[in-house]
């Protein structure tokens, strides 16, 4: 079975409402050129403020009944698409200042299908998430679509042999890597080489869809369970099509069963 996904590299501002804009115009966009099945956004695109007080960055925030996630619900019933998209959900609870890193997942029919708080956060080469974001205590449940049973998890979690693992123990055929990946020496390294690790080592396809702009890196890309790059962007906002074959996640996994050849009793993590 073949299905197409697309992945919208874009930069993203700070209001909610432009972000919605211009996903209404990726949405006719790659309608029109490519009918996709699934069409993935980046991380935190809903809102993107770089700099400035956390409270004002925070400011932003919605709820998974507010505006923006009910925009996008439009969306995906409007185009008959599933749809994965990054967002700053507000946290209910008025003594914590923090917001989580979510990402939503809807069926074509608009429904949500399930929310993902970001688990592991970029506490990482200078900079700490966490003062500014609530960590999820629970990994994504992969999601049975018509196009395969689709895994995923957030940007710096790619680091993390042990999130894409527990993806593919739990069926995951494809995973999506929503991510807002920064720019700065040997990042471009990494990523490529992260990504298409995790993609090798479970034998799954990696699909990273990355925001662009001055400190945002692109490049999103691609990776078939083999680790082939099947598709790929450099910089600039774009659409970028994912043909993905069902039949080649079997065909490497027949080939390349490291998967099912593990012993899970010789490891201690």
């Amino acid at each position: 079975m073949e299905s197409t996904f697309v992945l919208v590299q874009m930069e993203s501002v700070a209001d909610p409402a432009e972000n919605l804009k211009k996903a209404e115009y990726y949405c006719e966009q790659a309608a029109g050129k490519y009918h996709p099945d699934f069409i993935v956004f980046p991380e935190t695109f809903m809102t993107e403020v770089i700099g400035g007080e956390i409270a004002s960055r925070n400011a932003w925030s919605q709820t998974l009944d507010g505006p923006f996630v009910t925009g996008m619900r439009e969306l995906a019933k409007r185009f008959g698409v599933w749809m994965a998209f990054g967002m700053k959900e507000t946290v209910e609870d008025p003594e914590d200042h923090r917001v989580y890193n979510s990402v939503v997942m809807l069926n074509s029919d608009g429904e949500i299908v399930e929310v993902y708080h970001k688990t592991h956060l970029y506490d990482a080469f200078g900079y700490k998430e966490s003062d500014e974001f609530k960590a999820g205590d629970a990994f994504f449940e992969p999601v049975d679509t018509p196009f395969g049973k689709v895994g995923l998890f957030v940007c710096y979690e790619v680091r993390f042999p042990e999130v894409a693992r527990y993806q593919r123990s739990k069926g995951a055929d494809i995973i999506l890597m929503p991510t807002a990946w920064v720019k700065g020496d040997l990042k471009s390294l990494h990523f490529n080489t992260l990504i298409t690790a995790r993609a090798i080592e479970n034998t799954v396809y990696m699909l990273a869809c990355d925001q662009y702009s001055k400190t945002r890196m692109g490049e999103s890309v691609a990776v078939d369970p083999m680790g082939v790059t099947i598709s790929c962007a450099g910089e600039g906002e774009k659409i970028i099509p994912v043909y993905i074959d069902s039949e080649r996640i079997e065909e490497v996994r027949k080939k390349l069963p490291a998967y099912k050849d593990r012993r899970p009793a010789l490891y201690t993590i």
